[in-house]
């Protein structure tokens, strides 16, 4: 397994940022009073087809080329079985892909969140022309950032300038820290 869920949140976006998607949509959700936490990664990319949808959870299935095996479906999946939880993923060419992932968040085995703010500054850095919306929810309330509002501010200076992706990190950070006390 990994250390933390940003972790495994990476690997999924990682997947969209490969299917070539223009947007992708990060949901997370700490739901103390139904006990759960939910994650959420929506894309606007190429897709699966039925056939490639059917043996993405296997390990052994992958598109690169660089290793044979490839983890991060699998393994997000395998949380959620471990964790009582469930997992869910849905996917049409030309359209795109969801995955669902939910858990039960006092289970023992349940990893902590890890720092989403650099997992956000890592997308982007990953490719400055995808758009992300990230949201993060809990019983009490919710923060959303869009980079596409982070764009428009800037009037034309990339958003890869290495000040700006850390103010985005600890922007996020700050936020989400809020959110949980």
């Amino acid at each position: 397994m990994m250390e933390d869920l940003a972790m495994h949140m990476m690997e999924i976006i990682m997947n969209s940022i490969k299917a070539n998607s223009t947007l992708i949509k990060i949901s997370i959700s700490f739901l103390t009073q139904a006990n759960k936490i939910i994650i959420e990664i929506i894309d606007n990319g190429c897709g699966m087809n039925k056939e490639l949808l059917d043996r993405v959870t296997n390990p052994f299935t992958t598109s690169r080329t660089t290793r044979k095996v490839g983890l991060g479906v699998s393994f997000m999946k395998g949380l959620c079985e471990s964790c009582d939880g469930e997992f869910s993923i849905q996917s049409e060419v030309g359209v795109g892909t969801s995955v669902l992932a939910s858990i039960r968040k006092d289970h023992i085995d349940v990893p902590p969140l890890g720092n989403i703010g650099e997992l956000m500054m890592m997308c982007i850095q990953a490719n400055e022309n995808i758009d992300y919306i990230l949201t993060y929810k809990d019983d009490l309330d919710e923060f959303v950032f869009e980079s596409i509002t982070i764009k428009e501010d800037l009037c034309g200076v990339s958003i890869n300038e290495p000040e700006i992706l850390l103010w985005i990190k600890e922007y996020i950070n700050q936020q989400i820290r809020k959110e949980n006390f």
